[in-house]
């Protein structure tokens, strides 16, 4: 069988179908420098539910007793991913579709620490101690050792211990087809087209978000001007070819992964920087656009929450930008994104002399904005940063909801951000067991798809570590029954 990507979900797809005794082959469009798509450019949180440190345990074995003392993890229920999906995407997720994610979210990591895939708390992003305690927050706790980096060389490195080939520089650029379903791909391998045949494919290619094009054509006008997170590759290839062959389209067309990133960031994701030009600790000061004025609510949930919708409410500014505000009252805060070398910066010692040194800002409609807000916060609420506090402010036209503080003690930093895309929303339909379904509403035999390309999964927002989560499970799945189904053309190829 053959896998189109060489991503976490094309290699969990690989991985599955070796479990099943199929032949494997990757077909990667990058060098093998730039392999892995956008998993290479992800921090590497995967959210999963858990009942417990034991389950906990399963995945971290490497857990000490040390860290489970001193750690409230907490738990995360079926349940409460389910309600965080249905939240955040304002009920419209495949219910089918999330099922199998949430349900089969611990077995799938399970299954891939087995393969030598190693977890760990992320203490340094989604904790904070607290009376000598660290408290998780958000839902998300797991994270793979050394990043998306380190899970892409760790998948690579058991795939090639598993059997499976890779050929790199090959773009598939079109299915082999036929009144019988999917016998392969046409593709261009080194300069050379060539047809490669299998009696299965998956699609494992990424979304279309590092088209310049189709990003304006569906997310609309502006999209061209924003920054893409990751890899330059995934150019919508898949959907393209898919849709060639009679696939169906699903999902939010006009929706996106779209973060608060780096104002001058290069255009596509750099992987020695990898996930550190985002800026995501916006929820502890405040963000304001060119008119000096805040735009959203800062605090409205946790930055699980928020910050994948955040990045177009940025786009939507003027001059496409805007900038975070903090005071040495949350600088421990900040993420480490915000201290690398390439990071766009400034800092003052009053507010007066920041409104002057904030680029393509209105000084005096900043002081102004800061003022008012400064004087709506309850104060009498304590701040909390491990739960949503409800420390907020009264009587904004934009309310902050939690973790709201009065900027006043300098030196003041502030940090300039514009859009960047993640992945795009909108993809291919596929069933519950990952086959790619016709517009036509039947089976495309032989064909299936997994990871960023499919539709139906998340519309408007995304809850935070679900895409890296996404893309195990449905890899694994597509990857089992892409095995069944070459075996089974075997079998009737022999007259079984």
């Amino acid at each position: 069988m053959l896998v189109v990507g060489a991503g976490n979900a094309a290699m969990c797809a690989a991985l599955a179908a070796r479990d099943e005794g199929a032949d494997v082959l990757v077909l990667e469009r990058a060098p093998e420098a730039e392999r892995g798509g956008n998993t290479a450019f992800t921090a590497g949180a995967m959210r999963t539910v858990y009942d417990g440190v034991a389950d906990l345990q399963a995945l971290m074995p490497d857990l000490s007793a040390e860290e489970i003392a001193t750690t409230d993890f907490g738990v995360y229920r079926a349940d409460q991913f389910y309600a965080d999906m249905e939240r955040v995407t304002e009920y419209r997720a495949d219910p089918d579709l999330v099922e199998v994610m949430v349900s089969r979210s611990h077995e799938t990591l399970k299954w891939m620490a087995g393969k030598g895939i190693r977890f760990a708390p992320i203490f340094g992003r989604q904790a904070y101690k607290v009376d000598g305690r660290f408290r998780f927050w958000g839902g998300l706790t797991v994270e793979v050792v050394g990043g998306g980096l380190g899970l892409v060389e760790s998948e690579h490195k058991i795939a090639a211990k598993d059997g499976v080939g890779i050929l790199y520089n090959s773009r598939a650029v079109s299915l082999l087809a036929d009144d019988d379903g999917i016998h392969g791909v046409v593709a261009v391998v080194d300069g050379v087209t060539t047809e490669i045949r299998a009696r299965a494919v998956v699609l494992a290619c990424g979304g279309f978000q590092a088209n310049v094009e189709w990003r304006t054509r569906y997310l609309g006008p502006g999209w061209d001007l924003a920054k893409v997170r990751g890899t330059r590759f995934n150019t919508g290839e898949g959907h393209r070819m898919a849709f060639e062959a009679g696939a169906s389209a699903a999902g939010h067309w006009s929706g996106c992964h779209a973060v608060g990133w780096d104002r001058n960031a290069p255009e596509y994701g750099d992987l020695a920087v990898g996930d550190g030009f985002q800026k995501h600790s916006y929820p502890f000061g405040i963000m304001v656009n060119a008119d000096g004025r805040r735009f959203v609510d800062e605090g409205a949930d946790f930055r699980n929450y928020t910050y994948a919708k955040y990045g177009r409410r940025i786009l939507e500014q003027p001059g496409q930008f805007a900038w975070q505000v903090f005071d040495q009252k949350v600088v421990h805060l900040l993420r480490d994104e915000y201290r690398i070398r390439e990071v766009t910066r400034v800092q003052a010692a009053t507010l007066e002399e920041l409104a002057y040194r904030l680029d393509g800002v209105d000084p005096e409609g900043f002081l102004a904005e800061v003022a008012a807000f400064n004087a709506a916060v309850d104060v009498t609420v304590p701040f909390d940063p491990t739960v949503k506090d409800g420390r907020g402010t009264t009587g904004l036209a934009v309310p902050k909801s939690n973790w709201a503080n009065p900027v006043t003690e300098g030196p003041f930093l502030a940090f300039q951000v514009t859009c960047g895309v993640t992945f795009t929303f909108g993809g291919i339909r596929i069933t519950p067991q990952a086959q790619v379904v016709s517009t036509e509403g039947t089976v495309m035999p032989g064909l299936f798809a997994c990871g960023e390309i499919i539709g139906g999964l998340f519309y408007h927002n995304y809850p935070g570590g679900t895409g890296l989560t996404a893309g195990s499970v449905f890899g694994r799945v597509a990857g089992t029954n892409a095995a069944s189904e070459a075996s089974r053309q075997q079998r009737d190829a022999a007259g079984e």
